[in-house]
């Protein structure tokens, strides 16, 4: 039998019995929808993360208590810090550049102007924040090396905090007050988006020496540090890393790139994504299984033509092509149907919900060789039963 006879006979016993057809598609179709989803979400999920640690700041390296590695997000709890902010000269003197490097403090408090009141994040920071993390100021200005060395009481607002606090006004001038100490504003700092879930616009800057004095603090929670050009920063991190362990022997630090933050959350939304698709790949299972179901129940219904094929001289291996052409057209329509849907979905998701959704070029073409593949595994077994039946007792059978 030529191939495009077997494909004619399949799609001819396929459209005679279309429901079932359709009903044996069914997991086929869910299967393959879910999967093209679960894999979208994925990764759009890593390139929307991948933006926002690229939009911390270029070719940044953080300077942390505590260790990091692939397996531990870093004991690098601020209650534990000893870093002072002496530190970033020693950093700096490493880095080669003075303005490379920023301190930060990190808390939360009750900000209020006049009769509003909301929490936000406020960051203790120096005069070099701006530039290390690409943080650039929409209106007013940023505070200066004086400011944090004379303790000064000026805040810089983040879009969200400023919007909020000051509706319809600017609020450059004008004061707010933070776990009850009055501030002047003198900036506001263009609108950021979020990082990892966490919004950057409802923040609120003031300088890190003030911050420890309001906060009755006398550390500094991490250091940021800009490298001159990409290339430098593994060797930059391993020197800013033994600096840091020369000033305290004892204790633990971390010097952790970008390529670092990537590896790690690349490999927890990798294991999550391959979960979900193995969950997903249940339903192929279980179309398969159905396909090879009907598959028999098709042989048994068909043995009396079957038997009259080999009487009129059709070899065994014609009829075992003609019922895997049939188990695998099954699947490959049911594959096709699966990927629009699952393509649809997708970009659903991604114009109507929160969750990002990418769809690779690689998805659809795996989930319909998989589909195809399904149906030559799960079609074997009945195409060889329909191709050993014997043609005398097949034309008996009743």
């Amino acid at each position: 039998m030529k191939g495009w006879e077997a494909f004619r006979v399949a799609l001819d016993a396929l459209r005679g019995n279309r429901v079932r057809s359709l009903l044996t598609m069914l997991g086929i179709i869910i299967g393959i929808a879910a999967v093209i989803v679960v894999v979208s979400i994925g990764s759009g999920a890593r390139q929307q993360i991948e933006r926002q640690v690229e939009g911390l700041g270029s070719n940044l390296i953080l300077v942390v208590p505590g260790q990091f590695d692939t397996n531990n997000l870093g004991n690098n709890a601020a209650a534990t810090s000893t870093m002072q902010i002496r530190d970033g000269q020693v950093l700096a003197d490493v880095v080669g550049d003075p303005r490379a490097v920023t301190a930060r403090v990190t808390t939360g408090a009750q900000v209020r102007a006049g009769t509003r009141e909301q929490f936000t994040t406020v960051q203790g920071a120096d005069q070099n924040l701006p530039q290390v993390l690409n943080r650039a100021v929409a209106d007013g200005q940023y505070f200066t090396s004086v400011d944090v060395d004379s303790r000064r009481r000026v805040a810089v607002l983040g879009a969200t905090a400023a919007r909020n606090l000051f509706p319809g006004t600017d609020p450059v001038g004008r004061q707010v007050t933070i776990s009850g100490t009055r501030f002047e504003v003198i900036g506001v700092l263009t609108e950021q988006g979020e990082s990892f879930g966490v919004s950057l616009d409802n923040e609120v800057h003031v300088p890190v020496t003030t911050a420890q004095r309001l906060f009755s603090l006398d550390r500094v929670d991490a250091f940021a540090v800009k490298s001159p050009s990409a290339s430098q920063v593994p060797d930059l991190s391993e020197r800013l890393w033994q600096a840091m362990k020369a000033q305290y022997p004892d204790q633990t630090f971390s010097a952790v790139t970008q390529t670092q933050i990537l590896g790690v959350i690349g490999q927890i939304l990798g294991l999550l994504t391959a979960v979900l698709a193995a969950i997903a790949g249940i339903s192929l299972l279980v179309g398969g299984v159905g396909v090879s179901n009907i598959m028999l129940v098709s042989v048994r219904e068909r043995t009396r033509e079957i038997g009259l094929r080999k009487a009129l001289g059709a070899r065994q291996r014609d009829v075992l092509v003609q019922f895997l052409v049939e188990a695998v057209l099954l699947t490959s329509v049911g594959g096709v149907i699966g990927i629009l849907i699952g393509v649809a979905v997708s970009v659903g998701v991604n114009e109507v919900s929160p969750l990002p959704a990418v769809i690779e070029w690689w998805s659809p073409v795996v989930a319909f060789v998989v589909s195809a593949a399904v149906g030559i595994f799960f079609g074997v077994f009945p195409a060889r039963r329909a191709g050993r039946l014997d043609p005398v007792v097949a034309l008996r059978s009743e």
